[in-house]
C-alpha cells in the first residue's frame, strides 16, 4: 500500500527584516529570470521577482523584490535608469545588438561631430517602437517568444524620455556613451534609431546598467557571491530593507488606534498632510508604526469641497497592507 503523500509546506509569511530589494550585479550570459531563480533558492524566497529585465548579454544592476516587497514593485519601476553602452556603427541586426543576425553592413562611417549632432534629436521626449526581441506583451504573449519562432506582431509606439546622452569616447567603428532615461526605454533601440538617422546603421555592442533610481551598484551582490554566501551574508551584502527601499516616498507615523484601522484595511483620517511631505492628492504614502517599520502603502484621497479639494482634511486609503500589520476580522 502506497504511503500517503506528505503535505506540502506552506511558505512562511514574509517578515520585515527579510523583506525588501536585493541588488544584484548581473554578469553577461544568464537571463534575468535565471538570476531570480538563484535568489529564490538561496534566500528561500519563492515569490521573489525582478523589477526590470536586463538582456542576457547586458550586465549591471538587477533589483530583485523579496518578501513583502513583491506587493509594491510599481513604486520602484518608474525611476530613471542610467546605462553605459558601447555602440557599433556600420551594421544593423535583427536584435539591435550583436547577438542577432546581421541584416546590413555599411563601410562608410559618420564623423564624431555628425554623431554628436544627430544625438541631439534623441534627447528629451521621444517615441520608440519596442524591438521584437523584448519582454513586452502583445495579445498576452512576450514579443521575444514570437521573435524566436520567426513571427512578428504589431507594436504600439511608446513615448519615453532621454534626460541625458553623453559620449565618453570614440574608437574606430565603436563609441562609448552614458545614457540617463525613463524606465521602459530600450537603449538597443536608441542605438538602432541613431544609426538609421546617420544612414550607417548601429547596434549595441555592450550594455551595463549603473543605476535604477534611487538605487545603484554600490552594494550589489555578484552572482558568485550569491552562489557562495549563506542567506544572511547575501542579505547583508546586497539587501536593501523595505523601510530604506521606500525612503523616497513621503511617510506618516500612525497612532495605535490608526494602526488597528489600517490592519483591518480601513482608511484613516488625517489633517494637513502637506506638512508631512505629501505633495498632492493620490500621492503614495508609506504608513509607519512608532518604531519606523512600514505597515502599509496608502493613497491620499482628499475629499472635494464646494470650492475644490480640501488639502487640510484627507483620508489615507491603504492599497497594500504588509503581512505583519494585517489584523484578521473576528
Amino acid at each position: 500500500m502506497a504511503s500517503p503523500a506528505s503535505p506540502r509546506r506552506r511558505p512562511a509569511a514574509p517578515k520585515p527584516e527579510t523583506s525588501g530589494l536585493l541588488a544584484v550585479d548581473k554578469p553577461a550570459g544568464p537571463t534575468s529570470h535565471d538570476v531570480v531563480e538563484i535568489v529564490r533558492e538561496r534566500l528561500e524566497a519563492p515569490g521573489a521577482g525582478h523589477l526590470g529585465t536586463l538582456d542576457p548579454a547586458a550586465t549591471g544592476l538587477l533589483l530583485v523584490a523579496v518578501g513583502a516587497a513583491t506587493r509594491c514593485v510599481t513604486v520602484w519601476q518608474r525611476g530613471e535608469k542610467t546605462y553605459e553602452a558601447t555602440i557599433r556603427f556600420g551594421l544593423e541586426t535583427s536584435t539591435q545588438d550583436l547577438q542577432g543576425e546581421v541584416l546590413a553592413r555599411r563601410e562608410a562611417l559618420p564623423a564624431e561631430s555628425a554623431i554628436r549632432e544627430a544625438t541631439r534629436e534623441f534627447v528629451g521626449d521621444i517615441e520608440q517602437l519596442p524591438p521584437m526581441m523584448s519582454a513586452v506583451k502583445v495579445g498576452g504573449r512576450r514579443l521575444h517568444t514570437l521573435a524566436r519562432r520567426g513571427e512578428t506582431a504589431p507594436r504600439a509606439v511608446r513615448r519615453v524620455r532621454v534626460e541625458d546622452w553623453t559620449w565618453l569616447g570614440f574608437s574606430g567603428d565603436e563609441a562609448r556613451c552614458r545614457i540617463r532615461c525613463s524606465g521602459g526605454t530600450y537603449v538597443r533601440t536608441l542605438a538602432h534609431d541613431l544609426g538609421r538617422r546617420l544612414g550607417c546603421g548601429g547596434a549595441v555592442a555592450s550594455l551595463r546598467r549603473l543605476r535604477s533610481e534611487p538605487f545603484d551598484l554600490y552594494r550589489a551582490v555578484t552572482l558568485d557571491e550569491l552562489r557562495a554566501l549563506d542567506a544572511a551574508a547575501i542579505w547583508r551584502r546586497g539587501g536593501i530593507p523595505l523601510r530604506e527601499a521606500l525612503a523616497h516616498l513621503p511617510n506618516v507615523v500612525l497612532s495605535e488606534d490608526e494602526l488597528k484601522r489600517i490592519g483591518h484595511g480601513n482608511p484613516v483620517r488625517r489633517e494637513a498632510l502637506e506638512r508631512d511631505g505629501v505633495a498632492s492628492p493620490r500621492s503614495e504614502v508609506v504608513l509607519l508604526d512608532a518604531d519606523d517599520r512600514p505597515q502599509a502603502l496608502a493613497e491620499w484621497s482628499a475629499p472635494a469641497t464646494g470650492t475644490g479639494v480640501d488639502a487640510e482634511v484627507a483620508w489615507l486609503q491603504p492599497r497594500v497592507v504588509f503581512p505583519w500589520a494585517v489584523i484578521e476580522s473576528p
